[in-house]
């Protein structure tokens, strides 16, 4: 079963990132990447944007620490991950089960606009 992170980052904003393991076009694992600006939602009603940004390498999934300089300069720590149940995947809606220690349940990731998703809870 794939694995799921979210990285509590405060950079010059405070956001968190969602990360799915998943396989890029040359079959590498690798983790598709969501700031989302506000906390993830753990119950159902919440909603949040997640911009979409580049694939992250699927060692990050450990990654905690200072990044000292560049885009992302800030504090890195995991505020949850898991185990991850993909239930659908199409080009614009994405529907997952994820079993972490905060985020339990059925979530989905809809795309409305360019980079732009809603991610909630079902």
């Amino acid at each position: 079963m794939p694995i799921f992170v979210v990285h509590r980052h405060k950079a010059r904003n405070l956001h968190w990132d969602l990360r799915l393991e998943m396989k890029n076009r040359a079959g590498r694992k690798v983790l598709k990447s969501w700031a989302v600006p506000k906390e993830p939602p753990k119950a159902k009603g919440v909603k949040r944007l997640a911009i979409q940004v580049e694939d992250h390498d699927f060692s990050y999934r450990k990654f905690e620490g200072t990044i000292k300089e560049g885009y992302g300069k800030g504090t890195v720590k995991i505020w949850d991950s898991g185990m991850y149940k993909p239930v659908s995947c199409k080009r614009n809606k994405m529907v997952f089960t994820l079993s972490g220690k905060k985020m339990k349940g059925d979530y989905v990731l809809l795309k409305f606009r360019g980079r732009n998703w809603l991610l909630f809870k079902k």
